[in-house]
């Protein structure tokens, strides 16, 4: 018996793990309903077969499939070359879940409990049994140029299809391999999956304003989701440069440029950091700036952009809520320049940064945005060394969400 009540049974998952799956679907099922044959036995000889022959993959399993399964049906062959393939080719038994729209994240602990994230609730389906999750990684990063081994037991990568990859592996990895697959959407999210229209018609005043935004939030709160919604406010003819660590915004707007920065390795030269990029994007004519998150020296960049003339630029940070944002960012800027008075920091802070967007994870799995903060200068009569204060232009409650004061600061 699950937690949620639903009877459940072991079946093998497709590839040769083990899969939880309800009683009410049918054994022998892949997550979209279609019938997959017990195929186990077939695909590892298919895969022994084709490994040693040189050429198209998907060609050559096409032709072993026909040669070993004659009595299959066309649909039965098919699945079986996808299986075959995945295993091959892609991320074997993972492809299927990497695949499913559903998914948002796989996880994959010690090296075979596999994990996933459907509209933020975690839940375990399986074990991963067929291939050492370490040649499924190795696979991931061959492409892209990038090692992981003993001298590099972490790595961060991006898939084509734009998924972002962590791994970690012994020693640091204590009791195995860890793996992360983070998918995201190609498709920008609604605003209104956030808010209600009284929140949505504040973010409007604050994007028409120009008003310069930071998003906060926990690990997975759906920080860049929202910001990815929030540029979906923003007028078609505007230029929109876009800067990550990891390219992970959709792009939408027709006149978007996307840089990512790239870390150092042994086997590459040196790393372009965000940083550098800040830097970079001054000089490609923005007419507003995103940096995907704000986590080191890119800050000092941003936050004097900000300052000179780059009005209507977004960011987000990992932080609890809007006061907590902007002493996070205060402490990034202290760290890239050591030698500012903290309350020049604190004054450049207040004047570069319009707005405080907090977005959260309720228990439900639901991201939501709990409140909307506009930022102000400290106040002069409790001392230099005072925080910048927040004013709460909107905030969610149980019976929506509510609209406290009118947007102040105008760019």
């Amino acid at each position: 018996m699950s937690g949620d009540g639903v009877p459940r049974s072991r079946v093998r998952f497709r590839g040769g793990g083990d899969l939880d799956r309800p009683h009410d679907a049918a054994p022998g099922c892949d997550p979209d309903g279609d019938m997959v044959p017990d195929s186990s036995g077939l695909v590892s000889e298919l895969c022994r077969r084709v490994a040693q022959v040189q050429g198209d993959v998907a060609t050559l399993v096409g032709d072993e499939v026909r040669r070993l399964a004659p009595l299959h049906t066309p649909h039965e062959q098919r699945l079986l070359a996808r299986e075959a393939i995945a295993r091959l080719s892609g991320l074997g038994d993972l492809e299927v879940l990497v695949s499913d729209p559903s998914v948002d994240e796989v996880l994959v602990n010690g090296g075979r409990d596999i994990w996933v994230d459907r509209a933020g609730v975690l839940e375990r389906v399986g074990t991963l049994d067929q291939q050492p999750v370490e040649h499924l990684v190795e696979r991931i990063l061959a492409p892209i140029g990038r090692r992981l081994d003993r001298t590099t037991p972490i790595v961060d990568a991006r898939l084509p299809d734009g998924a972002r990859v962590c791994a970690v592996i012994p020693p640091v990895a204590v009791d195995g391999t860890n793996l992360s697959i983070r998918r995201f959407a190609t498709a920008i999210r609604p605003l209104t999956s956030f808010t209600d229209d009284v929140g949505l018609a504040l973010l409007r005043d604050v994007v028409e304003h120009r008003c310069n935004v930071v998003v906060c939030g926990a690990t997975s709160s759906g920080k860049t989701s929202l910001l990815a919604s929030l540029t979906s406010l923003v007028p078609d003819d505007e230029r929109l440069v876009v800067l990550e660590d990891t390219a992970e915004l959709p792009a939408t707007g027709r006149h978007t440029v996307r840089l990512e920065a790239r870390p150092a390795s042994a086997d590459l030269p040196a790393a372009i950091t965000l940083e550098a990029l800040v830097r970079t994007a001054l000089r490609l004519r923005p007419d507003r700036l995103i940096v995907g998150e704000i986590r080191g020296a890119e800050v000092l960049g941003l936050v004097q952009a900000m300052n000179t003339g780059h009005d209507g630029s977004f960011s987000t940070c990992h932080a609890n809520g809007p006061l907590d944002a902007l002493l996070r960012l205060e402490s990034l800027v202290l760290q890239a320049a050591p030698t500012w008075p903290l309350a020049a920091i604190r004054h450049q802070l207040a004047r570069s940064i319009d707005a405080v967007v907090h977005v959260a994870r309720r228990d439900d799995g639901t991201r939501c945005i709990e409140t909307i903060c506009e930022v102000g200068e400290p106040d002069p009569a409790r001392g230099e060394l005072t925080a910048p204060t927040l004013r709460v232009l909107g905030e969610a409650l149980p019976g929506g969400f509510v609209r406290v004061d009118e947007l102040r600061r105008r760019r």
